[in-house]
């Protein structure tokens, strides 16, 4: 399981220790009405926002044994890439692989602990709510006809990142130079098998290839 957060440019962060467990809440929303002489009344008012939130760490230093990946970022980069992402007036896209979350999603709060003995990591805890489209409905103008105006929809989808072959490359070469992990090179091989042919270790300089997403 991999959590990435990706803004609206395209830049995907990957959290590099997953939780223990995630929490995602959901309830309904309910409008309560005082009704003179007959009491309290509640009327459903539709669903409210889910809320996803975890705890987990950035690490100083990488451990295969809870790591995701090797190439950490700086726990103190790390925290004030959140903290932007919380700022921010657009949202960003939440996916959670193995799961079925992939959603708008703003960083409602997170928390930062530092804990003796371990210098360098930083332990955080992070909340997230699902964003949603603003609609907004104008009265009917001077032709009569009512008018509905819809907030834009920010373009979170990741760009395609393409590498173009360079004299000496392999496959592994360029999983362990683009994605992180030799072991990929499959994923690119699969991304690019009309461009490579049939035998995936007979590629040639100046091909692009499509990095995976």
């Amino acid at each position: 399981m991999e959590i990435h957060l990706i803004d609206g440019t395209g830049q995907n962060f990957v959290f590099p220790v997953n939780p223990e467990e995630i929490t995602i809440s959901r309830s309904k929303g309910v409008e309560t009405v005082n009704i003179v002489s007959l009491g309290e009344y509640d009327f459903p008012a539709g669903e409210r926002v889910k809320e996803i939130a975890f705890s987990s760490f950035f690490p100083a230093a990488y451990d295969p044994g809870y790591c995701n990946y090797q190439n950490l970022p700086d726990p103190q980069e790390a925290m004030n890439r959140l903290t932007t992402m919380m700022n921010s007036k657009s949202p960003v896209r939440m996916i959670i692989t193995d799961t079925a979350v992939n959603v708008l999603v703003t960083i409602a709060a997170h928390n930062s602990t530092f804990r003796g003995g371990e210098p360098g990591d930083v332990y955080f805890d992070l909340t997230a709510r699902t964003w949603r489209e603003m609609k907004v409905h104008t009265q009917a103008g001077a032709g009569g006809a009512a008018s509905t105006a819809k907030s834009t929809r920010p373009d979170t989808k990741k760009p395609a990142k393409t590498y173009v072959v360079k004299s000496g490359d392999t496959l592994s070469k360029i999983a362990k130079l683009e994605l992180g992990d030799s072991s990929k090179w499959q994923q690119i091989y699969n991304a690019n098998q009309k461009t490579i042919g049939k035998d995936p270790n007979r590629i040639k300089p100046g091909q692009k290839l499509v990095m995976p997403q």
